[in-house]
């Protein structure tokens, strides 16, 4: 994955700094998916608080 976006300035660069504002960039990329994420139940938990009715 090359193409990477700064988080300040939202410019997209193949660059690790950014050149317009010179903060790091992030991958612009989300990441993949796997049914066997083994980090899903945590982030679950993060975003519906542990609460058991979500609908």
């Amino acid at each position: 994955m090359k193409i990477k976006k700064c988080m300040k300035c939202a410019r997209y660069t193949l660059q690790e700094i950014c050149p317009e504002c010179g903060n790091r960039t992030v991958s612009a990329h989300p990441p993949k998916f796997s049914p066997e994420d083994k980090y899903g139940k945590w982030r679950r938990k993060i975003k519906f608080g542990g609460k058991k009715n979500r609908i």
